[in-house]
């Protein structure tokens, strides 16, 4: 059974490290300090992947954005550790995307130029961090022809256009629930619905969500890595907030499209929108950056002005406008900024490590790109303020669960008989199928169908949830093991699917 679960029953009240917070970076800080050698808590308020990380656009970016706004360090930060992701650690969750950059009748030459040199500076990015061609292909110019038939939604005023690649997640709530899966196998110590009450630079007093229990538990070091709640915990990290919001929309809206869009913003130089296609029938629309002012929501919502926003200038580039009626869901999530002068969209994405007073190491900023390098910083800090006996760091080189070369991963999805597992579990496919099948007693074809029409989310992947990946309700399933929740009416039909695995889990428990 899953060493993943909701509560403080028979936590361990001394450890090495606790991390708190378990989004990409909390979970990262976790199977990083856990890999050398430490005794782990990591624990999170809600569950994992609750926050801003399964808010993202789902793309493990090279850092071209940050290179046009003069953040080379960032940049080639993003770029090592994309070439990582898709070529060591995340394989099975990572592919190469397609963006085409469409040019039409009033890109002028000079702005075309600009452009070609930016993503050929992008492509510079990939051979500094020593990425295979073969991983990301090398960028070219293609003739009007060709960008229609890659993108026959686009306006008839489209002479030609830019194609170059970048990297795409599976999902990034099955990226987070991964490598937190991939720190149990070390032996950390996995908790949701556990909210750090105080923090000390050597304990903590922690609240079971489910019972109201406070537990005390002392810890040699202590991680803040609570993302945009993080100040709330420690006092003088003073973070600015951006909201990024992003459309959901079925792919018959935009049909025929065989390639992610990239779409320059009015008025802004180096700033775009991203049509992404994604692998279930869906299209990401996104982002905006709007500046957040207050207290941090749980669960942060687009604004009608947001997605006006995207709906219009995203039809400014398409034959057919989207309507509102194409928009099936939408989602938003904040970027935990550090405070800084300045418009939110033009502020550094470098993460910050900072140590407070009392020792708790904060680690906030950067993206979900370069979350392994940000857990590398912290759990330094963590271990040279505290004086621990650890090894050296080895996430850059240590595959996650499931994690297969692509050859290897070709094999299986051709044999497999759940291509959709293999894309979205790797080599632990057939562990996914098996468990399912153990804890319930149906046979392959009950537990490979789709949950219910047009939602190819499957009884394994809920089972699985459960039993290994911690789920504790039917949001946990819905919204963050599998992603079906953000499309309400999917959610609506996948329901009695997610409490049906519940049913079989606890009999098999029993």
């Amino acid at each position: 059974m899953s060493r993943i679960r909701a509560g403080l029953a028979d936590v361990p009240t001394e450890v090495d490290v606790l991390v708190v917070g378990l989004g990409i970076t909390g979970a990262g800080c976790a199977l990083d300090a856990v890999s050398r050698g430490l005794s782990v808590l990591a624990v999170d308020a809600r569950d994992l992947a609750f926050g801003t990380s399964r808010w993202s656009s789902k793309l493990v970016h090279g850092g071209l954005r940050y290179l046009a706004n003069g953040q080379v360090g960032v940049a080639h930060e993003s770029a090592v550790e994309r070439g990582i992701l898709m070529e060591v650690t995340a394989p099975h969750l990572t592919h190469a995307l397609p963006m085409l950059l469409p040019l039409d009748a009033a890109t002028g030459r000079r702005h075309a130029a600009f452009l070609r040199t930016g993503i050929g500076a992008g492509d510079l990015l990939r051979v500094a961090a020593r990425t295979s061609r073969e991983t990301l292909p090398r960028p070219r110019r293609i003739s009007a022809t060709e960008t229609r038939h890659l993108a026959p939604v686009l306006g008839s005023s489209v002479r030609g256009g830019i194609l170059s690649w970048d990297g795409q997640l599976e999902d990034d709530a099955r990226l987070v629930t991964t490598v937190a899966r991939t720190a149990t196998t070390f032996g950390a110590e996995i908790r949701t619905r556990a909210r750090a009450v105080e923090l000390h630079g050597r304990s903590a007093v922690l609240r079971d969500e489910l019972t109201g229990v406070t537990v005390d538990v002392r810890a040699r070091a202590v991680v803040n890595a609570a993302g945009v709640w993080a100040g709330d915990l420690v006092d003088h990290v003073e973070l600015r907030p951006s909201r990024g919001t992003h459309l959901v929309v079925r792919a018959e809206a935009l049909a025929g499209l065989r390639v992610a869009l990239t779409l320059p913003v009015p008025g802004e130089r180096s700033r775009f929108l991203n049509v992404v296609p994604q692998p279930d029938g869906l299209v990401y629309v996104g982002l905006t950056d709007v500046p957040v002012d207050g207290e941090a929501p749980d669960v942060p919502e687009p604004s009608e002005a947001e997605i006006d926003f995207l709906v219009e200038t995203t039809s400014a580039a398409l034959a057919h406008p989207l309507a509102r009626s194409d928009v099936v869901g939408s989602y938003a999530g904040l970027r935990p900024l550090l405070r800084a002068d300045g418009r939110t969209s033009d502020l550094s994405r470098r993460h910050a490590v900072l140590t407070s007073a009392a020792g708790v190491v904060t680690v906030v900023g950067g993206k979900l790109t370069t979350y392994r390098r940000m857990a590398q910083d912290a759990v330094d800090a963590a271990v040279e303020g505290a004086g621990l006996n650890a090894r050296p760091c080895t996430t850059a080189r240590l595959p996650l669960a499931g994690a297969a070369s692509r050859t290897e991963l070709g094999r299986l999805t051709a044999e497999s008989a759940s291509p959709r597992l293999v894309r979205r579990y790797g080599a632990d496919a057939d562990l996914v199928l098996v468990s399912a099948r153990e804890a319930s007693g149906l046979t392959d074809e009950e537990l490979l169908a789709p949950v219910a029409e047009r939602v190819p989310a499957t009884l394994a992947e809920l089972l699985f949830g459960i039993t290994h990946e911690g789920a504790h309700d039917v949001d946990d399933l819905l919204d963050r093991r599998t992603r079906v929740g953000l499309v309400t009416s999917d959610r609506v039909l996948a329901e009695p699917a997610a409490h049906h695995a519940f049913t079989l889990a606890k009999a098999t428990v029993r």
